[in-house]
C-alpha cells in the first residue's frame, strides 16, 4: 500500500466532499458589448470571472476519531481483534464519510477510472478486445498477453495527475493487474462477463481499501511489530471490503450485462455506494459476535 504510507491522512475538519473532487462547469461569461465610439479612452472590460461553486462546510473536527481508535486496536492486535475492525469500519461509513451516500462521492478519481475500465472491458467482452483497444487507439496491444494490455491502458484509465486521490486510483489499478494470474484471469481475447465482474471487484476493492487505509490507517498499519500480524492486519482488511464490493456486484449483476456506454459512470456510483453500505453492515454483524 505505496499510497497509504506516504500521506498522514485527512484533517477532521476537511470537507466531507472537498470541491475538486467533483469540479462545477462554471465558464466565463462573455464581455458585455458597447459601441466603438463610447470606448474611446476608456479602459477595456474585464470578463466576468466564472461562477465557482460554493466552498462546502467544515466538517466536525473529531469525525475520525473513533474509526482511527478502532483500527489502531484492530492492528494492535495483529489482526485478533475483529470486532475493533468491525467498528472501525462502520464508524469510518457512518461517521468519518458521513454516510455511503458521501463515501461513494469522496472515491471521486476512482469511480471516474473504473467507470473507463469498466467501459473498456465491457466493449472487450462485447466486440473483442481488438476493437476495444481500437477505439483507444491501442490497437498495437491486441494479441499481447493480458497484464501487457492492462498496463498499456494504465493512462487511459488513471492518468497520474499527482493528487492523493488520483494516486489512489492508479494505485488500485496496479494492484489489481497483480491479482489477474491469482484468480485465473489469463487471456483476454477469452474474457467473459464473469472474468469483467471480477477485474472490476479487484480494482474497486481495491480503491476502497486504499481509501479507509489514507484516511484513518495510515500509521496503524505498521504497529504490529511481526510482520506476519501486519500481513494478516491487511490482509482482514482487503477480505472484509471485498465482501462488500462483491455483495454489490452480486445484487447489480443483471444491470451489469446489460450496460451501455451512457449508463457505465452511474452504475459505478452505485456501485460503490452500495459497497459502502453493505460494509457499514457487515462491521455492525462483527461488532455484534463479540
Amino acid at each position: 500500500m505505496g499510497t497509504s504510507n506516504s500521506y498522514g491522512g485527512p484533517g477532521g475538519g476537511t470537507p466531507l466532499v472537498p470541491t475538486w473532487l467533483d469540479p462545477g462547469d462554471g465558464a466565463p461569461a462573455p464581455s458585455p458589448s458597447a459601441d466603438a465610439g463610447e470606448d474611446e479612452g476608456r479602459p477595456p472590460l474585464l470578463p466576468t470571472p466564472p461562477a465557482l461553486s460554493p466552498i462546502p462546510p467544515a466538517a466536525a473536527a473529531d469525525r475520525f476519531t473513533a474509526a482511527r481508535n478502532n483500527f489502531s486496536r484492530f492492528a494492535r492486535s495483529g489482526g485478533s481483534d475483529r470486532a475493533s475492525l468491525g467498528r472501525a469500519v462502520s464508524n469510518y461509513v457512518s461517521t468519518a464519510s458521513g454516510g455511503s451516500r458521501t463515501a461513494a462521492q469522496r472515491m471521486g478519481a476512482s469511480r471516474t477510472s473504473g467507470a473507463r475500465l469498466l467501459g473498456f472491458l465491457s466493449g472487450a467482452v462485447a466486440n473483442g478486445p481488438r476493437e476495444a483497444l481500437r477505439a483507444l487507439n491501442l490497437e498495437n496491444l491486441a494479441g499481447r498477453p493480458i497484464e501487457e494490455v492492462f498496463l498499456g491502458l494504465i493512462e487511459y484509465v488513471c492518468p497520474d495527475g499527482g493528487t492523493v486521490d488520483e494516486g489512489i486510483a492508479r494505485e488500485a489499478f496496479i494492484e489489481t493487474i497483480a491479482d489477474l494470474a491469482a484468480n485465473e484471469i489469463l487471456d483476454i481475447d477469452g474474457l467473459t462477463a464473469d472474468q469483467m465482474q471480477t477485474i472490476f471487484e479487484l480494482y474497486a476493492t481495491h480503491a476502497i481499501e486504499a481509501r479507509i487505509c489514507n484516511d484513518i490507517g495510515t500509521r496503524s498499519i505498521a504497529l504490529p511489530a511481526d510482520p506476519s500480524a501486519a500481513a494478516r492486519v491487511q490482509t482482514q482488511l482487503l477480505d472484509f471490503v471485498r465482501r462488500s464490493v462483491a455483495d454489490a456486484l452480486t445484487s447489480a449483476r443483471t444491470t451489469m450485462q446489460t450496460l451501455t456506454p451512457e449508463r457505465v459512470a452511474g452504475f459505478v456510483t452505485r456501485v460503490y455506494e452500495q459497497a459502502f453500505s453493505i460494509l457499514q453492515s457487515l462491521g455492525d454483524a462483527e461488532d455484534d459476535t463479540t
